[in-house]
């Protein structure tokens, strides 16, 4: 079996970096690392690699990468490798981690006066299992996208022209994209202007434009139009730009699947995925017209 040995030791040598930092901020506030975690022969870097290389390996199976990659070939990388059933114990205690670790890696992203904004649906099952659906009663929630309505989560996601995640989030599917909570979490301490589609019209335009941040959207058909920049007008068609990110880690990195059977771990994997993209290394970009 194939895979890419460099990119799994750049991996490993991220997360472990992070998970001294983060054991030694936790240290500093009387904070024990791994308080309730149960005993594991895998370090939390270890895990935490593990989880992240699941989306470069090709597997769209969690399982089956576990038992074929993993089990039979990554062990001499992993010595201590417990059984599948064992590690599916362990992820739901490192999706904190795993979290942290993602908004850790966007503080490295430019920050570049440029960005988009969108959400992307993550159906939990089919529509028509809707009503036998437990698996994430209180997590999920049902909404409407383009293509529909849908029972599930949405991320939400801020990047730069450069394809670099700025900020991002993970709700139920039934809070919308202008909800005042998120968008203000999502702007946090971002300055110069932002692309969006016509979900992102909000009466806190005047709010964001003080503090030195410009929204800038389509307008729905039962508004009056308005003026636009020539320029504001081109950068807002390469808003095209964060649907290629979105399509990336929909066939790339398969964070959109249905198979879930705990929503903490659902959440590790996404999280999983959109760290995995963080090391991508040919990530969509786009000019933008000053």
């Amino acid at each position: 079996m194939q895979y890419n040995e460099n990119k799994l030791i750049e991996i490993f040598v991220r997360c472990d970096d992070f998970c001294q930092l983060f054991d030694n901020w936790l240290a500093k506030r009387g904070v024990p690392a791994n308080q309730n975690q149960p005993l594991s022969t895998l370090s939390d870097s270890e895990i935490l690699t593990l989880i992240i290389f699941y989306h470069y390996s090709g597997y769209k199976c969690f399982q089956y990468y576990y038992q074929d990659l993993v089990r039979n070939v990554l062990v001499k990388d992993f010595p201590k490798i417990p059984s599948y059933n064992r590690f599916i114990e362990l992820i739901p205690y490192q999706t904190l981690r795993l979290q942290m670790f993602l908004k850790y890696l966007s503080l490295f992203s430019i920050r570049t006066g440029n960005y988009f904004i969108d959400s992307k649906k993550m159906p939990v099952c089919d529509n028509r299992r809707i009503h036998s659906n437990k698996v994430f009663v209180g997590f999920a929630g049902r909404g409407k996208s383009s293509t529909g309505w849908f029972y599930g989560l949405k991320t939400h996601l801020i990047i730069n022209e450069l394809g670099q995640i700025i900020n991002f989030a993970l709700t139920p599917a039934n809070i919308s994209d202008n909800d005042d909570r998120l968008m203000n979490y999502m702007f946090d301490g971002l300055k110069g202007q932002c692309f969006g589609d016509k979900g992102y019209l909000t009466k806190l335009f005047e709010q964001y434009y003080l503090r030195g941040l410009l929204l800038i959207t389509k307008v729905r058909k039962n508004m009056k139009n308005k003026l636009m920049k020539i320029k504001d007008k081109i950068n807002l068609k390469k808003r095209a730009l964060i649907e290629s990110v979105n399509d990336i880690l929909m066939t790339v990195f398969d964070i959109d699947h249905t198979r879930h059977r705990n929503p903490i771990n659902a959440m590790a994997h996404t999280f999983g995925g959109l760290i995995a993209y963080c090391f991508y290394e040919t990530k969509p970009a786009t000019f933008i017209i000053k």
